[in-house]
């Protein structure tokens, strides 16, 4: 299954998004997610497209599109043309809402956090691999995942780089990850506000009228 996804800009790996995972999934990605930022930091355009990197009991699949790199963190037993497919609904949904946005001069980290609202609900679509829709998508001939290179994480992070580096890289990684988390609960909250508070307070006032007038009538 599609564990969680993260989003950034190739150029400076700046992340634009990334999918809000309950406190259990964030434990057992912790290392995993900062890895991820690593392999943000090693692409640029010239990067292959497509890719799948092994890591453990997990495998990060890639695409990079008009300057975006998608990446979700999946078992390993979740089939590669279903992630790619994921990836690719992702892709073309980011690129249509907020393509005009991406190099913006400015661009804070995160900014399209809102974005998770699409990305939960498109992957609780390819969770089950055995509906019908996605037993579809692996037997149409969308594409040839067999030609995506797969490499080992390992080889790509760590070659040539001191531990002490790659240390000093991941805590600093996890303490933009925990901003990140305060970011999207806050646009979230704001969300509920802007849907929910109107109501309540009309409401309110309401119930406040009708105690008033049979109260004191």
């Amino acid at each position: 299954m599609v564990k969680t996804t993260m989003i950034a800009r190739v150029s400076d790996a700046l992340p634009l998004a990334a999918s809000i995972d309950d406190e259990q999934v964030e434990m057992e990605l912790k290392e995993y997610k900062s890895q991820a930022k690593l392999i943000f930091r090693k692409l640029n355009l010239n990067s292959e497209k497509r890719c799948s990197i092994e890591s453990g009991s997990y495998v990060f699949h890639y695409i990079i599109d008009h300057g975006v790199v998608y990446l979700c963190i999946c078992e390993r037993n979740y089939p590669r043309k279903l992630a790619f497919t994921y990836l690719d609904d992702l892709s073309k949904e980011f690129f249509m809402s907020y393509g005009n946005e991406i190099d913006r001069p400015g661009l804070r980290p995160y900014a399209f956090a809102r974005f998770d609202t699409f990305m939960q609900n498109t992957k609780r679509m390819y969770q089950d691999t055995r509906t019908q829709s996605n037993l579809t998508k692996l037997h149409e001939d969308l594409q040839d995942v067999t030609k995506i290179m797969t490499k080992n994480m390992e080889d790509l992070l760590y070659r040539g780089e001191t531990l002490d580096n790659l240390q000093g890289k991941s805590e600093l990684l996890l303490r933009d990850s925990a901003r990140y988390r305060k970011t999207a609960r806050d646009v979230n909250l704001q969300a509920l506000y802007r849907k929910y508070g109107p109501p309540a307070i009309i409401l309110f006032v309401f119930l406040l009228v009708i105690y008033w007038r049979f109260w004191w009538y």
